[in-house]
This record gives structure tokens, sequence and C-alpha cells, in this order.
């Protein structure tokens, strides 16, 4: 979502808040704006648009100082226009906010009754104009801070400065994320961790109820209440290069490149490479899925895919119950735990607001949890009992592609783990099973180079406004996640479906040339995707198939016949997810879209 970055420090502050809003373009934004503190009075300078607007701008305006605070803005009320964007203004205060502010209609009739005039259309305005009329009282910015916060309601990450403290940022936090970069003689901010990594890899990951003073090289953390905290500084390990595109024309088409790198990561130190037993350094306690009776996963968008793959895999492999929910569904019911569930929370930023609030439910109402997620520390690393870290490194790119498969890698491993315990696969398969897990780097980097030329035969397929996915099995979470990243880069209306639906509905949209793709099975099943793509292909459907080497079943009644290597039935969803993210990412590059910011969309969704 929006993006926040901070600086106080020796340094001339425009170039380096400018340089942070840049390493958090990929959140997605569509206004920027700054506020520095340039000679004892507040200077800002905003743009509608892309940075680039905000760059131009700055060629005919000065901002000078060493203490500033700038913002990318992803619309939630207010047109994505100037006077909305961040930095926003008080009399005395410059702020910047991520969040939503669900009571801002009632603090803002407040404020305008006692004579305040808006200049925007946002819930944050209301903010900077509420600690406004504390200052008034207070005659401390501090004081009025703390005064304010228990009157706002909802999620915020906010930071400001005054010119009443000209030596001092401060920023509060509640249920939006927000990082404190500690460096020599100098103090950063921001919402992510790549804003930081060009100036230092020591942080401070601030807890929801807490705010933080910031002065040149030095930090005060306090809890609401104003209560002194004692805070550790973390090392990230993370370099600047990590969140570069090293010579790829995409970062979603590099991240593609590192999935075999990331998988490796996330199976290092977890599979043993003799009897291939599963052994998680992130969980302290490795027996405590032996009293699981039942599982309940939730995520959102590819997360959720995620899930659905993860819970064929439990309850085929490890025979246990599953159910799996769209975190955003899951928190506004009643949902039902049974004795000893575990609930599963996915999330590659550890921050996505639905999935949070549903984990909370869970554990409210007795369930054991545990979190599949790729940034260390998150709030859903802290809030569950235990994590599964996935390894998958900086994720750039808003469509994910290695978070993705690194969070199959880690379902792949719980689900060995719990069939092992629970002893419904024989111990010759389980090694099986777990060859073929170590041998995943090796069968994704195949893959990708199997379809290295897929760019060449895919110049049709831009003059499609539809296209269907389906598959079956395992494989239909992986036809709704092809057709997620198609629509997210391309803009091109795609929908995944069960191959045995179609005729239940979906084959009435198959009209004379419309793209399908169908994922091919294991066993009986494949004869079954046949028929189903029989089906679509009589009716003038253009038939794009995704088979392994050595299934002919396909061959004839395709028009692009997609392959990958031969692999079993455990890891097929995740080697056919390869081919499909690099299909829509041909077909993207050819239409001219913008790949790793797409339209309307972010790459952390931490508001409702």
């Amino acid at each position: 979502m929006c993006g926040i970055v901070g600086y106080i420090g020796p340094k001339e502050v425009t170039p380096i808040l400018m340089g942070g809003l840049k390493s958090l373009e990929y959140r997605g934004y569509d206004s920027a704006g700054l506020a520095v503190l340039d000679g004892g009075e507040i200077k800002t300078l905003r743009s509608e648009g892309k940075l680039k607007c905000l760059e131009n701008k700055l060629q005919s305006h000065t901002l000078t100082g060493s203490l500033g605070i700038g913002h990318t803005r992803w619309a939630t009320h207010g047109k994505p226009v100037e006077k909305n964007a961040h930095p926003h203004q008080g009399s005395h205060i410059a702020l910047v906010h991520n969040g939503i502010i669900e009571n801002y209609e009632e603090l803002k009739k407040t404020l305008q009754d006692q004579g305040v005039s808006f200049a925007s259309d946002t819930d944050t305005e209301v903010i900077p104009w509420l600690i406004e009329a504390y200052l008034e009282k207070e005659g401390n910015i501090a004081q009025a801070l703390y005064k304010a916060i228990p009157k706002l309601k909802g999620a915020f990450a906010m930071a400001l400065f005054s010119k009443q403290d000209p030596e001092t940022i401060y920023v509060a936090k509640n249920a939006s994320p927000l990082i404190i970069g500690v460096g020599e003689n100098a103090t950063f901010l921001a919402s992510d961790i790549p804003a930081l990594l060009e100036h230092t890899r020591d942080v401070i990951i601030l807890e929801d109820g807490q705010v933080a003073k910031l002065q040149a090289g030095h930090v005060e953390v306090t809890d609401f209440f104003q209560s002194k905290l004692d805070v550790t500084t973390k090392r990230i390990s993370w370099t600047k290069e990590a969140a570069q595109k090293n010579g790829y024309d995409h970062f979603m088409l590099k991240e593609i490149h590192e999935q075999p790198a990331r998988i490796a990561d996330c199976l290092r130190g977890r599979l043993n490479e003799v009897d291939y037993r599963i052994n998680f350094e992130d969980i302290s306690n490795k027996q405590c899925f032996q009293d699981i009776k039942h599982i309940s996963i939730i995520g959102c968008g590819t997360s959720y895919h995620a899930g659905l793959v993860g819970g064929y895999w439990l309850e085929k492999f490890a025979q246990l119950p599953v159910s799996v929910e769209v975190a955003s569904e899951y928190r506004y019911r009643t949902p039902f735990l049974h004795p000893n569930t575990l609930t599963v929370a996915i999330t590659q930023s550890g921050e996505t607001a639905d999935t949070v609030a549903a984990c909370q439910l869970a554990k409210k109402l007795g369930a054991k949890t545990l979190s599949i997620c790729n940034v260390v520390d998150g709030t859903i690393a802290r809030l569950t009992d235990h994590v599964l870290y996935t390894h998958a490194g900086p994720e750039i790119s808003v469509a994910s592609t290695k978070a993705f498969t690194t969070q199959l890698t880690a379902f792949l491993m719980l689900t060995l783990l719990m069939a092992r315990q629970r002893k419904t696969i024989e111990v010759a398969r389980l090694e099986a099973l777990g060859h073929e897990l170590l041998e995943l780097p090796r069968l994704v980097e195949e893959t990708i180079a199997m379809n290295a030329d897929l760019d060449q035969h895919c110049k049709p397929y831009t003059k499609f406004k539809d296209f269907l996915f389906f598959g079956r099995g395992a494989s239909y979470p992986i036809a709704l996640e092809g057709a997620l990243k198609l629509k997210e880069i391309s803009y091109i209306h795609a929908e995944g479906y069960r191959g045995g639906e179609l005729k239940h509905g979906p084959i009435a949209l198959i009209e004379e040339g419309l793209p399908v793709v169908a994922l091919s099975q294991k066993s009986i099943l494949n004869e079954k995707m046949k028929s189903n793509v029989e089906e679509v292909r009589a009716r003038g459907a253009h038939i794009i198939s995704v088979s392994e080497l050595g299934d002919n079943t396909y061959g004839r009644i395709s028009d692009l016949e997609i392959k990958i290597p031969q692999v079993s039935e455990l890891v097929l969803p995740l080697i056919q997810t390869i081919p499909l993210q690099m299909l829509a990412y041909v077909i993207a590059k050819r239409k001219g879209c913008d790949i790793d910011q797409p339209r309307n969309l972010a790459k952390s969704v931490t508001v409702e």
C-alpha cells in the first residue's frame, strides 16, 4: 500500500527521501509528496502520478534541510489528485499516514465546528488538525500526539514533525507497518525494508501501540501511555543488490528466474539429504503438530491460492480434514474450530490486514496458530504461535511469483512432516517424495529453460479480452493463480475453473478462438481433463495445454502445447505454476503494460 520514508541527520534530506520513495514504488501508488523543515519553515511539494512527476517539480522547487518525510499514496479516501496527496499539514505540523481512520467523518465535523478549514478529501488530514487542537492546550508536540492517538479509530502508521520541535520526527504505529533504520549520527524510517537498505541494515521494527521519538542517531520508544520501552535492533540480511533488477527488464522476470535459488533457500537446513526428514528450525517444539485434528487455512489473493493447494496436500497425504478460507470473509463470521485445530495464516508481507484480523480471531477462539510468511518479524510472525519463514528474499514486483512458490514449498515440507508424524505414508514413499522435494530447485530451473522461447508463441494472445484456465485436484488453485497473474499485469479478463464444473455454466462462455489454458493431471484425472478439453475445443476454443514431457494426451488437441518435466503428483502443481507466470509476463510485455506496478494494485494490502 502507501509508502512512508523519513530522515533526520547531517545530510541533505531531499535526495534521501526521493531514493527511499523510489525503492517503495513496487507497493503501488497514485501520487507522491515531500515535506522538509527548511530554515525553520515547513515546505511541501506534492504531485499526482508517478515519482517522475514529483521529480519534474523538484527541478523548479528547492527543498533543503536535514529533516523531512515523504509519502507515496494509494487512494482510499478522495481521488488520486494533488490536493489529496501526502504530506498533509496543520499550522505547525506536517504529517504522512498509512492506513484508514475509520471515525474521520466524526472527527472532521468536530474540527470544522471549531473553525478548521480542510484542504483535502482524505481521512488523513484530520490527524494533523487534531494534534494541532491539543497542541494549543498542551504547548508540547509530544503531549499533543499522545492526547490525539486515543481519538483515532482504525489502522495507522504515521510520521510527523513540527516547527516547534525542529530536531525530532515522531512516529506512531497501530496495525500498519513502520520500521526505523539506525545509522551513524542519522535515523531513518520507512514502511518497508527496501527503503532503508542503501543506508543501513540495522532496524527497529515497531510493534502496534508504540510511539517513537527520532533524533539524529537516537531513538526513544514508548507505548501509547508514555511508558518507555526497551527495543532490540535487528540486522537485516537482505542486501541492496537483492532489491535491484540486475539486468532484467522487470522485477517480475528477475523474480521468476530467482525461484530455483529461493526454493533452495526455503529447503535449506530443513530437509535432511540423507533420510529426507523435515526439521523446522523456526519451530522450537518439533512435535507440536502431533495432536492436530483439523487444519484451518486462511489467506488472501495469491496466498489463498497457496492455501488451497496446501489444503489438498494435507488432506491427501497427512489425512487431516482441512478448510481453506479467504481471510476477509473468515473474520466476519463465527467459524467453528474443532478441538485441536491448527490455523495456518499465509501472507507474503506479514502485514495483510484481513489475514492479521482473521488470525487474531482464530487465537481468540482457542486455535493453535502457525504462519507461513516471508518477512521476518512481521505482524503475523509475532502474532502466531509458530512461524515458517519462506526465505524468498525481497519481492518487488506487485505480482507475486517466488513468494508463491516458496509458500508452496513450505506447505510441501509441512505435509511430509505431518504425514511422517501421523504415519499416513509408508517410509519408503516418504523418502521418495522427500527426494523429489530435494530436486525441486533443479526441476523449476529446467521448467524455466524449457519455456525460454514462449514469447515467440504469444503475439496473437495480446488481442484477446478474455482467457479461461482450468484444472482439477490440486491443479485447480493453479488455474486460479494463472488467471490472477494474467489479469493483474496484462489487464486481460481471466477466470479459473475446475475442469468438472465447465458443463455447469462456464462452457456457455466458449466461443470461436477463445483461449483456454488446460492443466494436465495424473492417472484417471488426466483422461477426465482430456474430455473437458475436447468439450471446449469442439466449441471453437483455442487450446493452450500444460503437460509433462512424455505425456501425449493433449498434443493432437492443443493449439499451443507447453511442456514441463515429468514429476510426481506431489510437486506437479508447483511446477505447473512456472509456465503460467511466464505466459502472463510475455503477454503483458507484448502489450506494453506496466508489469511491476500494475494499475490500482498494491504489494502489501495493509487496509481492509
